[in-house]
């Protein structure tokens, strides 16, 4: 089913039909991926920020803790905020 048609420019750009990006949830700034298929079309498609990309992002951990000291510290984060809201009740 034809949804909308794009020209493109002398700079080798295109115009995104408005349906076409309200559909896909894209805007300024994002990017497209062009998969090319086996039979030789291609497919268009939003680029979704994936776990890897972030990881990519935020590189290596810089603090390693163990299992014990994660769960530790979860325990004192929580009886914090308990304490916390036990004093706002006051």
């Amino acid at each position: 089913m034809l949804i909308a048609v794009s020209k493109i420019t002398r700079q080798g750009q295109i115009s995104v039909p408005a349906e076409v990006r309200r559909d896909l949830g894209i805007g300024p700034g994002s990017e497209l991926l062009w998969d090319r298929r086996e039979n030789g079309e291609y497919v268009i498609r939003p680029k979704r920020t994936t776990l890897a990309d972030l990881h990519a992002l935020l590189g290596e951990p810089k603090v390693a803790l163990s299992d014990q000291e994660l769960v530790d510290a979860r325990r004192e984060f929580l009886v914090s905020r308990t304490e916390n809201l036990n004093r706002d009740e006051l």
